[in-house]
This record gives structure tokens, C-alpha cells and sequence, in this order.
């Protein structure tokens, strides 16, 4: 049997869309392809979701902001003067977005409103900092994306 081209198409096209809807029916069937959008619990996520906007709101409204700076030494984040360091409790958090065992935490114990994370302790590259305070039971947050 001699197949003309028209036909060849058809069945290419046939072919195609077959291979398309295999993949798609695959992976709507497969349990370890789950992507789901909402959580579980998205009125409690959603409660996390607003305190946290609002501590970086109350970061925001300091008269005087967090400062991050990059030194030889590390990385030097300045507190705001306004703040009495003694006060300051929380924690900093690296996250490296491209290795997840570089990321670590440091809790925040000042004795002046400078704290310092050593160079020995960061790679080159992108890093996600994220600052949590809380300063007289009042929460505050500072987010940034920063180059080593």
C-alpha cells in the first residue's frame, strides 16, 4: 500500500496528539506529580501570610531603616538607632536558593546595634536574607536579596 503525503500528515498529526494527551493523562494520574496551588489550610497560611506583612510594615515605618552592608569581614546589618539593642531579639536567616544545605539561621544577641555574619560562613552568590525582630513585643521583618 503506497501512502500519498496528505495522509502522512494526518497520521503525523494523529501521532502528535496522542503523544501530547499520554503525557497529560500521565501526569494528572501520577501522585508524586501533586500541584496543587492551595494549601491544605489556606485561612491559617493566610493569618501567617498577614503578620507577616505586617512586621515588614512595622520595619518599614522605623524612622530610621535596617541597614546591610557587605564588608571584608561578612556582612554587617546595622539596626536601627532608635532601638535599644539589648532589647532586640530574633533570628537571621540565609537561604541559598540554589543549594538548600548552605541555608542556616543566626539568633540575634546584640550588646550594640551592629551584628556581623562571617565571610567564612557565606559563598559567593546569590543569597535571600530574611531578618525577624521583635523589639517591646512588637514584630518586625526585613527581606532582601543580596550578592556575596
Amino acid at each position: 500500500m503506497k501512502i500519498n503525503w496528505g495522509t502522512g500528515i494526518v497520521l503525523a498529526f494523529i501521532g502528535f496528539i496522542g503523544f501530547i494527551l499520554f503525557f497529560v493523562v500521565r501526569m494528572n494520574m501520577d501522585d508524586r506529580a501533586n500541584h496543587d496551588l492551595v494549601t491544605e489550610e489556606y485561612y491559617k497560611a493566610e493569618l501567617g501570610y498577614q503578620k507577616e506583612i505586617d512586621a515588614e510594615t512595622n520595619a518599614n515605618n522605623l524612622s530610621s531603616k535596617l541597614q546591610i552592608h557587605k564588608i571584608p569581614e561578612g556582612i554587617m546589618i546595622e539596626f536601627p538607632d532608635e532601638l535599644n539593642p539589648d532589647k532586640i531579639k530574633g533570628t537571621v536567616s540565609l537561604y541559598r536558593p540554589s543549594n538548600k544545605h548552605l541555608d542556616f539561621d543566626l539568633p540575634i544577641s546584640l550588646s550594640n546595634a551592629h551584628l556581623l555574619i562571617p565571610d567564612k560562613r557565606l559563598l559567593d552568590g546569590r543569597w535571600d536574607i530574611k531578618i525577624a525582630w521583635d523589639y517591646l513585643d512588637k514584630p518586625y521583618l526585613f527581606k532582601k536579596s543580596i550578592t556575596y
